[in-house]
């Protein structure tokens, strides 16, 4: 594999980024045909796919011999991470674009040998690019993002869906209480490349989810890696970034507090079904 001018990448993706965040404006003033896909809260519309197919054919154009991992199916079928390896999703937080018509973005990670090397993740919105070319900084459009310090729980704002505090087949419901009574206050905006960028910037100090496939992520473990932050499986297990997984997304010291909590849970009795493993702990 030839050395890959990463800087010229940046430049083509920022504008192919754009460039799919303006068409998606466009098409808010116009009717979309929706559908569901797993359940009634899980849609996909005919942008997804257009958006998809739309950056899909911007990449193999510059970049033949990369694969694509993305949300609707238009990629590859990727089993491993060698090579460069590109995770995408056109519109995430799809619910939010057809319901709220705010909070969604397009979300591209880079993996190169299974290493996140770039990451790009544009609320379309709000015209926010969060960015990072590993090893040169994190920024939110041109301002560089600081490194992320640690946060006690009691000062740290928390991004967690109700739906994991409520019984349900994948973890206990009381895992996560404690960490709920003890934290300052919990958020939850439905786009997880969004959350993971806010917990980036330092607007959020830990995200926690039971549910997310490659492409919710892949580009916000980059970003957040690049500013200090930490990132793994619920429990502090490592990510495989092939996996639809729990994720466990935080500031440093703030990270292990959580993960901690969630083993000592668990080795209680309280379970956890990692969807990637499919099996009880």
């Amino acid at each position: 594999m030839t050395e890959r001018d990463w800087d010229a990448l940046g430049r083509q993706v920022t504008q192919w980024i754009k460039e799919a965040g303006a068409q998606l404006r466009a098409s808010l003033s116009t009717p979309l045909e929706i559908s569901e896909k797993s359940a009634h809260n899980d849609l996909v519309t005919n942008m997804d796919r257009h958006i998809e197919k739309f950056l899909i054919g911007k990449i193999r154009a510059a970049y033949p011999e990369d694969r694509i991992v993305s949300e609707e199916g238009f990629g590859d079928g990727a089993v491993d991470t060698k090579g460069v390896l590109w995770l995408l999703d056109p519109i995430d937080g799809t619910l939010n674009f057809v319901m709220q018509k705010r909070f969604f973005a397009v979300s591209i990670g880079i993996y190169e040998e299974g290493e996140g090397r770039a990451a790009f993740i544009y609320d379309v919105m709000a015209d926010e690019l969060f960015h990072c070319i590993c090893g040169r900084g994190a920024y939110q459009n041109t301002k560089k993002l600081a490194a992320l310090t640690s946060v006690t729980i009691e000062d740290s704002l928390i991004d967690l869906s109700a739906t994991w505090l409520k019984p349900n087949r994948l973890i206990h419901e009381e895992i996560m209480t404690e960490i709920v009574k003890r934290c300052s206050g919990t958020r939850a905006y439905g786009a997880a490349s969004l959350e993971l960028a806010y917990v980036a910037a330092g607007y959020l100090d830990a995200y926690f989810t039971m549910r997310l496939s490659p492409w919710d992520y892949g580009a916000g473990l980059i970003l957040l890696r690049e500013v200090g932050g930490s990132y793994s499986r619920a429990e502090g297990q490592p990510l495989n970034i092939l996996s639809k997984t729990s994720v466990l997304a935080a500031r440093p010291g703030l990270h292990h507090f959580i993960a901690e909590h969630v083993c000592k849970q668990v080795q209680g009795g309280r379970f956890i079904r990692e969807l990637d493993g499919g099996h009880n702990h």
